[in-house]
């Protein structure tokens, strides 16, 4: 079963990689927020393509990244099948009662261009650094440290709850469960999420009982050591330079 590694090419060595994990956050989060403000296709196409230079740019292999956006893809495909039929505009096709506006088709191709866009930038900007890396950073930029730990434990245990539900789903198919569109089915499968999320629960009961004995007090206390140089504030203005420059083609085009 594929895991969502975000940090599984963490140790290669690139621009991003030896990038300093504040100074690079906060410039590619300034980078999406622009491509997720645009409204011209020109503009989005160009956040697209600069996407994709910085995604090879980081050395993250292009097979891993698509594989983990596989479900993105899916979703931006039914915009092309809702907006069309549902935006009014200049008539495409028709077919019957149904009708395929080009201004819909338009706004589901923005949608997806600028949800793509935003899907690869995460891989430079988090995949490129340790995810105990990326949580320091968090903190350092001031995050609340309760977001933190929630982001930590969630990452952290997915892992756990994808194990477990593969160990419950082998177990099935050793007593020749086979799944079928039937009652039988459902309920069986009802009842492997309840004992997931019962096993959940009981696990987290024993973490936190873990956790307690060890001294947590309801705050991590996390060490950081890294410092910004010269060579961090040149790539993040040329980050936020390229962010700026999308933004301003749109009143270009």
């Amino acid at each position: 079963m594929h895991l969502p590694e975000i940090d599984k090419y963490a140790h290669l060595k690139s621009i991003f990689h030896s990038w300093e994990p504040r100074a690079k956050l906060v410039s590619f989060l300034f980078l999406i927020i622009t491509i997720s403000l645009l409204h011209n296709l020109i503009s989005a196409c160009a956040g697209l393509v600069l996407a994709v230079v910085l995604v090879f740019l980081s050395g993250i292999p292009f097979r891993f990244v698509f594989k983990s956006l596989t479900w993105l893809f899916l979703f931006v495909l039914l915009f092309f099948v809702i907006m069309p039929l549902t935006v009014p505009g200049r008539i495409l096709f028709k077919v019957g009662f149904i009708t395929c506006s080009q201004e819909g088709f338009n706004i589901a191709l923005l949608i997806a261009l600028r949800a793509i866009s935003i899907g690869l930038l995460v891989f430079p900007m988090i995949g490129t650094m340790e995810f105990h890396k990326t949580l320091k950073a968090l903190s350092r930029l001031k995050i609340p440290n309760r977001l933190i730990q929630m982001i930590m434990f969630t990452y952290r245990y997915l892992f756990v709850f994808i194990e477990e539900y593969r160990r419950m789903t082998i177990a099935t198919q050793a007593r020749l469960f086979k799944r079928r569109t039937n009652l039988s089915t459902l309920r069986i499968t009802g009842n492997l999420i309840s004992m997931l999320f019962i096993r959940g629960f009981e696990r987290t009961q024993c973490i936190y009982d873990a956790m307690v004995s060890r001294g947590y007090k309801g705050n991590l206390e996390i060490i950081d050591e890294s410092k910004l140089c010269c060579k961090d504030f040149l790539k993040s203005s040329l980050i936020i330079m390229a962010a700026l420059l999308l933004n301003f083609s749109k009143f270009v085009f």
